[in-house]
């Protein structure tokens, strides 16, 4: 490989609304968090949601890595081609705890995959809570290679970290292949 010092990754964050886009890039980037959060309620009690995008970077061996999370919620879908644009790789949240998020995962999966040809990763969330669906089962659902969704604690930077490198290991392969 190349010197590929200080080169700069874009890498697209997205997921269904509640899946922990926000929570994971906070966990990771070691600059301060652009956030475009506003207040909102819903029946699950979630307080915030994101309306435009979140924003964070981090450097991870030769790679400056920017991370741009986009929302969740169908209505804000315009914002997901903008944001993927330019993207070397994708992280794919789905909260593990909400199976009402799996209709809108497999509409998400299907419209960046089938667009897109760059690497990605599959992140199923909540995995510290005691009754989720595991990243095996998502995998199945999807009908993807287990090996492409991994289960995840979006609050604990290891947990965020380990995605993110399963996600570079895909990508290095294509850059050297």
């Amino acid at each position: 490989m190349n010197n590929h010092k200080n080169q700069n990754i874009k890498i697209f964050v997205t997921g269904p609304s509640g899946a922990g886009k926000t929570t994971f890039i906070r966990s990771i980037s070691q600059s301060e968090v652009l956030t475009t959060d506003v207040p909102c309620t819903n029946a699950k009690g979630k307080k915030e949601t994101t309306v435009a995008m979140d924003y964070g970077s981090l450097n991870l061996d030769r790679y400056a890595i920017h991370l741009f999370g986009s929302p969740g919620q169908d209505r804000f879908d315009f914002t997901w081609d903008i944001l993927r644009q330019g993207a070397l790789g994708v992280i794919m949240l789905v909260g593990g705890h909400d199976p009402e998020q799996l209709p809108l995962l497999k509409k998400m999966h299907d419209k960046f995959l089938t667009e897109l040809t760059i690497p990605y990763i599959l992140g199923v969330t909540h995995q510290d809570l005691a009754e989720v669906w595991t990243p095996a089962e998502v995998a199945d659902y999807l009908e993807i290679d287990p090996f492409l969704c991994v289960g995840i604690n979006a609050l604990d930077e290891n947990s965020a970290t380990d995605v993110l490198v399963r996600l570079f290991e895909i990508i290095e392969k294509e850059i050297e292949g």
